[in-house]
């Protein structure tokens, strides 16, 4: 038998979904926007909300499972009207409890994934930690990212930035928080983090819309290019029209990455922010900006050993993996190099900057994984351990071990993450097998 549980918010009565040890509100719309504007925040509902359905993925093109063999989309519907989040807090948490609340910012190199992915449910991180957990949609790809003249730039920047501010006006009568909230993403979800940092209205003296934020594996050497790529391919829209065939937004969106791949590494996340338009200052004025803010945000951020084994198909690596007898040699080095290159030697001067800044800030490596497996610590490595989830059972990331292994093994990083979001230390009582401060 159903049972629903209401609460009583800012946005309207919501009926959530009790779950067993968990409530999922789940589906809110936290914005709408028209096709190509930024978001208008979603007013107060006068009849209850029926959260208890997954938020639909926003329009995206669906490639293959490819070398990581999951479906981060299984289950759900597609739709523009996609701007919503999912609240998942414990079964007996009051909701006044004022627990930490941590939103996760999905990966997908800003064309793929979704708020409600069965790849990134929180149960562990909720039932374990006593958080709350809050799941963001954003728009993605052409839609959200590939700005024209006379277009809004960073539509799905200023969609993630909506949504903190819902964040801020509800959690507090879901469980949570407000004054205690945590951000977290990984890959283009962490390098959207970096940059809603220094976004306008997001960090502000009076109420930041989040105080802590832990950035996995964004891929910060490649910013600048990603930059430039999205400059180019930004007049590909201007013929257009807002009312046109969505398909032929698709159409642009794999036109515009199969562009992208010939950049090699740096054309693997096709799309990025750009800076001097809104939310972002100008590129020459983001290196003091971080700096303004690191005093008021606590800083984890951290990168996998092995970060670009997942993506042996670049062009980079396929000419050395193919080389006669001593392939596998060079390419492990060019994995190593690739690695330090993009994700890691970015993420140091990051995470230094933040400190010299006067602000509080730690750095990890991920080297878990199966041993032997050719993905071991690879980029998206740690999110089994992170969500342990029935989703990732199919995973390459997985061969050699089960989701109840890869559950246990993943305690002490769900440990270390709940425990930032609630005092902003990250310590070494926190490291395992699977990862280490550095």
């Amino acid at each position: 038998m159903t049972q629903l549980r209401r609460f009583d918010t800012p946005a309207g009565i919501i009926e959530a979904l009790v779950d067993g040890e968990v409530v999922r509100a789940r589906g809110i719309r936290y914005a709408r926007a028209e096709r190509f504007h930024p978001p208008v925040p979603e007013p107060p509902s006068t009849e209850p909300i029926e959260a208890t359905h997954p938020s639909p993925a926003c329009v995206q093109v669906v490639d293959e499972p490819g070398i990581l063999r999951v479906d981060g989309l299984a289950g759900l519907e597609m739709s523009e009207d996609c701007l919503r989040v999912s609240v998942t807090l414990p079964a007996d948490a009051d909701p006044d409890a004022g627990l930490p609340v941590m939103v996760w910012i999905h990966g997908g190199a800003y064309r793929n994934g979704a708020a409600d992915s069965p790849l990134h449910d929180p149960d562990a991180l909720v039932v374990e930690h006593r958080v709350v957990v809050v799941n963001v949609g954003y728009r993605l790809g052409a839609l959200g990212y590939l700005g024209a003249p006379g277009r809004p730039h960073n539509l799905g920047l200023l969609d993630q930035r909506e949504a903190l501010r819902w964040v801020q006006r509800n959690i507090a009568h879901l469980g949570g928080d407000p004054d205690q909230v945590t951000v977290f993403g990984e890959s283009a979800g962490a390098d959207a983090i970096a940059h809603l940092m220094i976004s306008q209205d997001v960090i502000t003296d009076d109420r930041p819309l989040f105080r802590r934020a832990i950035v996995q594996s964004a891929p910060l050497g490649t910013v600048r290019a990603r930059e430039l790529l999205a400059e180019a391919q930004a007049s590909a829209l201007t013929t257009l029209p807002a009312d046109g065939a969505l398909g032929s937004l698709l159409e642009v969106d794999t036109a515009v990455a199969a562009s992208a791949r010939r950049a090699g590494i740096s054309g693997l996340m096709p799309y990025g922010v750009q800076y001097g338009r809104d939310p972002l200052p100008p590129a020459t004025e983001a290196e003091a900006t971080w700096q303004q803010v690191a005093p008021r945000i606590d800083l984890l951020a951290g990168t996998n050993a092995r970060e670009v084994a997942l993506y042996q198909d670049a062009p980079q690596v396929i000419r050395i993996r193919d080389l006669a007898l001593i392939g596998p040699v060079l390419t492990e080095a060019a994995v190593t190099l690739l690695t330090r290159r993009v994700f890691e030697r970015p993420t140091a001067r990051f995470v230094e900057r933040h400190q010299r800044a006067g602000g509080r800030a730690r750095r990890y490596l991920f080297t878990g994984g199966v041993p032997g497996n050719r993905l071991r610590a690879a980029h998206a490595g740690e999110l089994p351990y992170l969500f342990p989830t029935p989703g990732w059972a199919p995973s390459a990331l997985l061969d050699g071990t089960s989701i109840a292994a890869v559950h246990r093994a993943g305690a002490g990083m769900r440990a270390m993450w709940a425990s930032f979001a609630r005092t902003g230390i990250a310590d070494d009582a926190g490291a395992t097998e699977l990862l280490r401060l550095v």
